[in-house]
């Protein structure tokens, strides 16, 4: 099993970045997905998530209306479109995939991918 985020990089505050991640090796429409990151010093936090169906089951109070969650069940991809990004949201941000992915760890995880927001 492997997920490959992509899609991070520097941007300027109030600008946006669309993240991907690509699974591969496993019947990914059956799995639940989601979006994590972890700031250096911090545990890692869900983001945002996803169900197999493809509506939306969270977001964090932080993120909510300026980022939103989605998937391609066909490509086996999940999608995170970031707008308005604030300097607080710089993180190594890692999808993961699993029977659920918000009440207990994702049973796969991505690399991770940098996200920098400069003020």
């Amino acid at each position: 099993v492997q997920l490959q985020a992509s899609g991070g990089g520097l941007v300027q505050a109030g600008g946006s970045l669309r993240l991907s991640c690509a699974a591969s090796g496993l019947s990914f429409s059956r799995y639940a997905t989601g979006w994590f990151r972890q700031a250096p010093g911090k545990e890692r936090d869900v983001v945002a998530a996803i169900r197999r169906s493809g509506s939306p089951s969270y977001y964090a109070d932080s993120v909510k209306g300026r980022f939103t969650i989605s998937r391609d069940n066909v490509n086996n991809t999940v999608y995170l479109q970031m707008n308005t990004l604030k300097p607080e949201d710089t993180a190594v941000y890692y999808c993961g995939a699993g029977p659920t992915v918000v009440t207990s760890p994702p049973e796969y995880w991505g690399q991770g991918t940098q996200v920098t927001v400069s003020s």
